[in-house]
């Protein structure tokens, strides 16, 4: 028995091969099945959820996108905006590719005007009355115009910023889950940002991050609430996309809302609360948290100074 005794470097070393053992495991069953999911998992059939989907913010960029993807599934379409031209103009273009096939319904929204959240309430009960409602896409954001301190917002578009981003959400929600409830059946899809998640700060964005954040916790709490009531929930995040509010040209990390969609909607009905669900989102959001947190709010806040003069100088000009 004595000559079966371990010493204490033999010790270390078993233990520390255990722990590097248990470590690469764990890594190679991430990376299987990430490999998995982004390029093996079929994409849920969405039509099982209802024959309707909701779709807010759905005239320009992603919400658009998005749109069309689903009709091209068979969904019928439910489009919330603001402004009515470009509903129809929306709605024109989905009929246009697939005809009789997918009905259209507008919802005419200005969330930067509602007096109230039971305003909201009302008019897409209203609207949605008698339509099997199983798909619903959280999409209506907006952003300020270009970085700038926080002392530096106007108030009017403070109010305007909550109200969009955080409240109509909220309300939309509060609208339709209901009804998924009844049925035992539905998903709810939010849009985020990785300026809350997938990096440490986000400076000179201060409201636009804060909101998401709250889209963040708003979603993972109610989809643990309603998992059990076979309604999934979920948060997609994604960095930059090529769309009118972003203004930036399209790269290998800068998807059109196109591209985004498609690879969005996979995605759509799986049990992931937050999910990154962009190819090339995901390896970024990889190689960021490789770099020290100093460094990346060191990198934005330079970055977003930059555009705030850039900014500043295009809207002097504009009052000029």
């Amino acid at each position: 028995m004595v000559g079966m005794t371990m010493e204490w470097p033999e010790i270390f070393i078993v233990a520390t091969s255990a722990l590097g053992f248990i470590t690469l495991s764990k890594a190679l069953i991430y990376f299987a099945r990430w490999v998995w999911v982004m390029f093996l998992r079929p994409p849920k059939n969405l039509k099982t959820y209802g024959s309707w989907a909701i779709i807010t913010g759905s005239t320009d960029g992603i919400g658009k996108a998005i749109s069309l993807e689903l009709a091209s599934k068979g969904l019928h379409i439910v489009l919330v905006g603001r402004n009515p031209k470009k509903l129809e103009a929306t709605s024109k273009e989905i009929r246009e590719k697939h005809g009789g096939h997918v009905q259209v319904k507008l919802v005419v929204i200005d969330f930067e005007k509602v007096v109230n959240g039971e305003e909201i309430v009302k008019k897409i009960e209203e609207e949605t009355e008698g339509l099997e409602v199983g798909v619903l896409v959280n999409n209506v954001g907006m952003a300020s115009p270009y970085p700038r301190y926080f002392h530096e917002e106007d108030l009017e578009f403070m109010e305007a910023i909550i109200k969009v981003n955080l409240e109509a959400i909220t309300w939309v929600t509060k609208a339709v889950i209901e009804g998924m409830f009844r049925k035992k059946k539905g998903a709810i899809i939010n849009t985020g940002s990785g300026s809350c998640s997938m990096i440490p700060s986000y400076p000179l964005c201060t409201l636009y991050a804060a909101t998401k954040a709250y889209l963040w916790m708003f979603s993972k709490c109610i989809g643990v609430e309603y998992k059990s009531q076979g309604i999934d929930i979920q948060c997609q995040v994604p960095m930059f996309v090529a769309t009118k509010m972003v203004k930036l040209k399209t790269s290998l990390f800068i998807p059109t809302a196109k591209d985004y969609s498609k690879g969005c909607i996979r995605w759509f009905g799986y049990k992931e609360s937050i999910c990154v669900p962009y190819l090339f989102h995901s390896i970024q959001c990889l190689l960021i948290r490789m770099v020290p947190d100093s460094l990346v709010d060191w990198y934005l806040m330079r970055q977003h100074l930059y555009l705030r003069k850039r900014g500043l100088a295009k809207y002097s000009k504009l009052k000029a």
